[in-house]
């Protein structure tokens, strides 16, 4: 988790899904986002952070690390992404929500390891998703190192039995929570480890293997196929 995820809904949308009118998000790119079915690590994706009490909607790259090292983090784990060394230049003031509508797993064959099979996970009702994000984002001049990682945590069990990890999805209130200025480090901890949403309240299926290359976009993707592996 997470290697690939979907976002083609408008940054509107997103910030409806938080609770929060689309005259109260300040688009600092694009007003008109582009409908994005394949977005891979290093591509830039809509996030969502809240500066001097404003909602600003961002395009940032997918990926992130200190200006140290050239290793870039896509995913953070919610157990340690405050203690670790890694993340600790950004995790006082860095908290964000990616708004995404489904991401896709690779579930490796029973007998052969070398052969995947990638499914697309989407919650049962159709809604966007508020996912727990970490980065280093612009508030109208950016800095020299931006980008972002999902937090993951612990997959629940029977989840898609491809992964063991999952993104960190938030319902509105604790994603509101999350996002504010006045929500002290030490209290986002308590926060993420609300787990909401269980396996039942997503579906799963099989999709093409046209997503392997990122060039790819449009929404056959998601279109559900036959498992080749059954």
């Amino acid at each position: 988790m997470c290697g690939r995820f979907t976002q083609y809904r408008p940054p509107q949308r997103y910030a409806q899904e938080i609770g929060l009118s689309a005259d109260q998000l300040v688009l600092l790119h694009a007003a008109h986002a582009k409908e994005r079915y394949n977005i891979a690590s290093g591509a830039h994706a809509h996030v969502m952070h809240i500066t001097h009490g404003l909602l600003h909607d961002v395009e940032v790259p997918w990926g992130w690390g200190p200006m140290r090292t050239d290793v870039k983090a896509i995913n953070a784990r919610m157990e340690s992404v405050a203690s670790t060394p890694f993340w600790k230049p950004i995790w006082p003031s860095g908290r964000a929500i990616v708004g995404i509508d489904g991401w896709y797993e690779w579930k490796k064959h029973p007998d052969i390891e070398t052969i995947t099979q990638p499914y697309y996970i989407r919650l049962k009702s159709g809604a966007p998703m508020l996912v727990a994000a970490i980065g280093e984002l612009p508030d109208g001049i950016d800095p020299p190192n931006r980008g972002f990682a999902m937090l993951t945590g612990a997959a629940d069990k029977g989840f898609v039995d491809a992964h063991a990890r999952k993104p960190l999805l938030l319902p509105a209130d604790l994603a509101r929570t999350w996002l504010s200025e006045a929500t002290a480090p030490e209290d986002a901890l308590s926060i993420v480890e609300h787990r909401v949403l269980q396996a039942a309240d997503f579906e799963w299926f099989p999709v093409g293997k046209a997503i392997a290359h990122p060039s790819n976009q449009g929404p056959e993707l998601i279109e559900e196929i036959s498992d080749p592996m059954l």
